[in-house]
């Protein structure tokens, strides 16, 4: 295949691209590209200051028209030779750090007894739409090749709940290392890509309550600190407490998935942005929002666990007072898995999935 198609490259070009045309090219692919989403970037965060400075912001202005015209001249001028939109090509130091990080993982995730897995890097389309909420329009959808509408796959839980319903299997801890796709906007200096690996560990059957959610969170706790990354903590939150809070407030069910996806955004923007989507975006009233506001500041252990319980109107909620005895047990088997130091009970966290139910939880370095 290589062969092929550096012939058919060579058939389009009357010579192989020279030492100074591949030095333009890279140059092109990597360094105008960085510069110029490094200049877009700083400049929405400085408009977004109290008193923007219009000097500051003109020149990088001028900057981005520059870098995009050398950029257009680049394109214009020569075929270049690049990987597509949100995707890199890995060297051999690279690969060898990837390897040493799989090879600690997967010690763990064998250590607690799983197993591996492999699914199709594509799956039926109508399997995977709607179960990521907000986020299924970055779906990769495929070509129809035949009568069949495929997409390839955003994540790996879904391909192996999937699994686990054709198969009919009862019982399985279940680990699978492999690379997903997600049409979203890259920003290939902050690490987001189109095509990433994820490492999942999911534990499927019957088990007493939050035994398998308290196992999962020891393998967090055991690969992280086994890559030796620092100090981190894992926020927890749960799913039923998210909903019957957001309900309390004030928000209407069929809002819920919707205003979780502002929720989620926290870890990334200001209370203020989010407030404002939830109520220009979202149609959420600003008291509403407000009042969403007041919850979702709030973090700690047990002690918030017992405010909570005691809360007026969360009390008699249903859905918050089956989180509420979920995250009782949670607390009190943490303590035996000697992981309480490092989990944090933070009203925040939020997923926009569709498919979260019960706990969800975030390591953060």
């Amino acid at each position: 295949y290589s062969a092929n198609l550096l012939s058919a490259r060579r058939s389009r070009r009357a010579a192989p691209l020279s030492e100074s045309t591949m030095a333009a090219v890279e140059k092109t692919t990597m360094y105008l590209a960085d510069q110029l989403q490094a200049a877009k970037d700083e400049i929405t965060i400085l408009k977004k200051a109290e008193e923007p400075p219009k000097e500051q912001i003109a020149a990088l202005s001028k900057r981005i028209k520059e870098l995009e015209k050398q950029k257009s001249d680049k394109t214009k001028s020569s075929f270049v030779v690049k990987t597509a939109k949100g995707t890199r090509d890995y060297g051999p130091a690279q690969m060898a750090v990837r390897e040493k990080a799989f090879e600690v993982i997967k010690n763990v995730f064998k250590a607690h007894g799983a197993v591996t897995i492999d699914t199709p890097t594509f799956e039926l389309k109508e399997i995977l739409t709607e179960k990521y909420g907000e986020d299924s329009k970055l779906i990769f959808d495929l070509a129809d090749q035949g009568g069949e509408l495929c997409s390839l796959r955003y994540d790996l839980t879904v391909p192996f709940a999937r699994h686990v319903a054709m198969t009919g299997v009862s019982k399985i801890k279940r680990y699978h290392i492999a690379k997903v796709y997600r049409r979203d906007q890259p920003r290939m200096t902050k690490g987001r890509y189109r095509e990433f690996y994820q490492c999942d560990f999911d534990i499927a059957g019957d088990y007493d309550a939050m035994l398998p959610d308290t196992e999962v969170l020891r393998v967090v706790y055991e690969i992280i600190s086994g890559l030796d990354l620092g100090e981190f903590v894992i926020k927890v939150n749960h799913r039923k407490i998210l909903d019957g809070m957001l309900e309390v407030c004030g928000v209407a069910k069929k809002n819920i998935r919707a205003t979780c996806s502002c929720i989620d955004k926290l870890d990334k923007a200001p209370w203020a942005d989010v407030r404002k989507e939830m109520i220009e975006e979202k149609g959420l009233k600003p008291e509403v929002a407000d009042a969403i506001g007041e919850f979702v500041q709030l973090k700690g252990g047990e002690e918030l666990l017992e405010k909570l319980t005691a809360h007026a109107k969360l009390s008699k909620n249903k859905s918050a007072r089956q989180g509420f005895q979920d995250m009782e047990l949670l607390f009190k088997y943490i303590k035996q898995f000697r992981i309480a130091h490092r989990i944090s009970f933070d009203l925040s966290l939020a997923r926009g999935l569709d498919y979260y139910t019960g706990l969800i939880y975030e390591c953060v370095l």
